[in-house]
């Protein structure tokens, strides 16, 4: 029984081989324009912090090896990723190690598809050559979009904190306009209000494009465009738009701030409203299930007769 377990898995793993090398084979090295173009423009926007990273992959070991080289084979095909890249920086992590992440989870998979067939072999049930391969693969891609999910959540709960926070920075920096500070003052005042970090991502895009010469509204457009924040987009036009009139400004603020505590406002009664026909929901199944123990035993009863 034992040697028809091992035999079973190690059939598994050569058939898994099998099929990487067949895809392998089927997907040829030879990129194509668009993915070619997209690996410039990666390159090009992780060009300043090509050193930084390559002295972080070496003091982190193996494992930044890895996430490295998972980047690379991404670039070659051409898989920019943008709305997950946009929730790992809204969740300040690397692109690299969440690759090397995934990737060990897959392989985690693979392995524990096939031990999980020997335990359930050893236990009674039927043997297949074929149920290990399929074990594997399934497990391979489950572990693998697992660190997906968990990115998706997290992220949406803090572009929520986030912009709950940008209608308040909003107010601040109309009220810092309408004490008689410019645009760019009121900007840098509104941030440092707080070491939240939201204001802190904020005030570090202020001054790096204090430093690199850059105008603040197009700094805080090029976050918005990194965190998937589309409140911040629309702020970096509308601030490029209205920059020289004051007046202006603190209105086009003012009414942006309004419509974001109204939005906020309706999306929590939403889900309170949502919340309160689960509850009714659920009162209506108790109530149900006391009615069907109160009607049981007459019910039985007149059965009976």
């Amino acid at each position: 029984m034992t040697t028809t377990i091992v035999f079973a898995c190690l059939l598994g793993g050569v058939v898994g081989l099998g099929v990487f090398a067949l895809v392998r084979a089927l997907n040829p090295s030879r990129r194509s324009a668009a993915s070619t173009i997209a690996q410039i423009d990666a390159l090009r926007a992780t060009g300043a912090t090509t050193g930084t990273v390559a002295t972080s992959a070496q003091a982190e070991g193996w494992r930044a090896r890895l996430g490295q080289r998972v980047a690379a084979f991404y670039l070659q095909q051409g898989w920019e990723q943008r709305s997950l890249r946009a929730d790992l920086a809204v969740l300040d992590r690397s692109w690299e190690a969440f690759l090397a992440t995934k990737t060990v989870l897959a392989a985690a998979g693979v392995v524990f598809g096939p031990a999980l067939f020997a335990v359930a072999a050893e236990v009674g049930f039927g043997i297949s050559p074929i149920i290990p391969v399929w074990l594997a693969l399934l497990f391979a891609v489950v572990f693998f979009l697992l660190p997906d999910i968990e990115v998706r959540r997290d992220s949406a709960t803090k572009r929520k904190d986030l912009r709950r926070v940008i209608g308040a920075y909003l107010d601040l920096v109309s009220m810092n306009l309408a004490g008689g500070r410019g645009l760019p003052e009121a900007l840098m005042a509104a941030a440092e209000i707080s070491d939240g970090w939201a204001l802190t991502r904020i005030r570090n895009c202020l001054a790096d494009a204090r430093i690199t010469g850059t105008s603040q509204w197009v700094a805080l457009g090029r976050l918005g465009d990194e965190l998937g924040i589309e409140e911040l987009q629309d702020l970096g036009v509308t601030l490029a738009l209205v920059a020289d009139d004051g007046a202006k400004v603190r209105d086009s603020l003012a009414s942006r701030a309004e419509t974001m505590r109204h939005r906020e406002l309706s999306e929590i009664e939403g889900q309170a409203g949502e919340q309160s026909q689960s509850m009714l929901v659920a009162q209506m199944l108790l109530a149900a299930g006391f009615l069907v123990f109160l009607i049981y035993p007459a019910a039985m009863r007149v059965f009976q007769v």
